[in-house]
């Protein structure tokens, strides 16, 4: 994903974020999918492109829907499209008032989705100004679909718009679903009146269900801030459970705060705090067209305009947007297809932050490290392995392993004090710490990840039948 400006937020503030958030949860992974594709049944041409429903199993990991307090300014509603065969809604409006802000950021995918190509260039062009409507779809990504595509998004926008009162380029839109099928524009045009009638402030668990694919359980996070003495609200839904890993995967994310920011404020803080919530999970390692986060303010708390990122006043804001992101981020990680653990992958002692980050990810994302989480093997010589191979300055002599609190290896070597039977026991848990430190510097990252399981085979195997 194209962060719109900054880098990585400090590793206190990251602390502070998380201490301020309900349930925190987190991860990361890579391209297993590529070595996994050939077990997967080869798709007869006559097959529908759009998934009849796989067999939903909740994961063992999921976390509760939070309790999402109306944001002033935002009105929601869903309805169902058709764009799956079974009874499920699938399409997801939200409308904003005049003279809400909006910021995005999305995928580096070298092949972008019609939509992400929307956003970007409507974004663009109004620098984020004035935003009135998102419009949301599963079921169909409308990715690798050529003139035709982008053709089919802007009838969305000029139908929306024509509904709503608003231009087209204030209509903000996302799909996620199966990549090279054309969105049937037509299906959302004709629901948009119910949509119209449907619109309240309290629909956010309904949102959060309608953008789903593979997800087991809906995504949302929520946090209060002040801004110079005001209340303030932060609200988020996020969808991802497949095709997830750093640049946010086959994932999109919609955050809302009733705080009045500029555009440029909003920018600055989506691209700082992205880097170290969204950016810093992986379930599979593959980055998918699509992904796409939008924040939005609308203004409607009444709390004074702020124009520049920096200001005073933002402080407790920011830290509770990034709890937020947080959140939601590593909601994807507990809901990764088929996973069983929830895993943070510290990495510290490293020549700088990018290696150390590097080093994290190729862990992460190791399938031989990621199916032995699933066998609750504390197979420690395959982090050894992936330290290696992700070639990036270590010492080799110095390089110690931790799980949770127990020594696996110390200077290069198993530790003295290494107990079968504790790290057995310990690899039984559902959420598991794995903490490397590579002996050459000062720089550390950390990723979430989750292990990988014959379910995950399952899952894709049958994605289109």
């Amino acid at each position: 994903m194209k962060p719109p400006a900054g880098g990585g937020p400090p590793r206190s503030a990251g602390r502070r974020a998380l201490e301020t958030v309900a349930r925190p949860a987190e991860r990361v992974g890579q391209t297993v999918a590529e070595a996994l594709r050939g077990l997967a049944p080869r798709s007869r041409p006559s097959e529908p492109a759009i998934p009849a429903r796989l067999e939903p199993r909740l994961s063992p990991l999921a976390v509760p829907f939070p309790a999402i307090p109306p944001i002033g300014g935002v009105e929601l509603a869903t309805a169902r499209a058709g764009f799956y065969r079974h009874e499920r809604p699938d399409l997801m409006v939200m409308r904003f008032p005049k003279g809400a802000s909006c910021a995005g950021v999305f995928t580096n995918h070298g092949v972008g989705s019609a939509p992400v190509d929307w956003c970007a260039r409507q974004l663009g062009a109004t620098e984020g100004e004035d935003v009135r409507l998102l419009v949301v779809n599963a079921g169909c990504a409308n990715s690798f679909t050529g003139r035709a595509g982008a053709d089919a998004v802007r009838r969305v926008a000029a139908a929306a718009g024509k509904r709503f009162g608003c231009r087209q380029r204030d209509v903000m839109q996302a799909s996620t679903g199966v990549i090279g099928v054309l969105l049937d524009d037509a299906k959302i045009a004709a629901r948009l009146p119910e949509i119209e009638a449907g619109l309240a402030a309290d629909g956010w668990a309904a949102a959060a269900q309608a953008i789903t694919t593979t997800d087991t359980f809906p995504k949302g996070a929520c946090a209060q801030s002040e801004i110079d003495g005001v209340p303030v609200k932060i609200a988020g839904i996020a969808k991802g459970s497949g095709m997830i890993a750093p640049d946010m995967a086959t994932m999109l994310a919609f955050v809302v705060t009733d705080a009045a920011l500029s555009p440029a404020v909003l920018r600055v803080l989506l691209g700082l705090y992205v880097r170290g919530s969204f950016n810093s999970v992986t379930v599979d390692g593959d980055r998918s067209t699509n992904d796409t986060c939008l924040l939005f303010a609308t203004g409607a708390a009444g709390s004074p305009r702020i124009g520049r990122a920096g200001d005073r006043r933002l402080a407790d804001f920011r830290v509770k947007l990034e709890g937020v992101l947080l959140d939601l981020a590593h909601q994807l990680v507990r809901d990764g297809e088929g996973a069983t653990k929830f895993v943070e992958i510290e990495v510290t002692g490293a020549q700088s932050a990018v290696s150390a980050r590097k080093i994290a990810r190729t862990i992460a994302e190791s399938p031989l490290v990621k199916t032995a989480l699933a066998g609750e093997d504390a197979n420690w010589g395959r982090v050894v392995m992936a330290v290696g191979r992700a070639d990036e300055p270590i010492d080799r002599d110095a390089l110690s392993i931790r799980f949770g609190e127990l020594a696996a290896a110390e200077d290069g070597m198993v530790s003295p004090t290494y107990d079968e039977a504790a790290m057995s026991a310990y690899m039984k848990r559902a959420e598991l710490k794995i903490a490397v430190d590579v002996g050459v510097g000062r720089g550390s990252s950390t990723v979430w990840t989750c292990d990988l399981t014959k379910r995950y085979v399952e899952i894709n195997g049958d994605y289109r039948s």
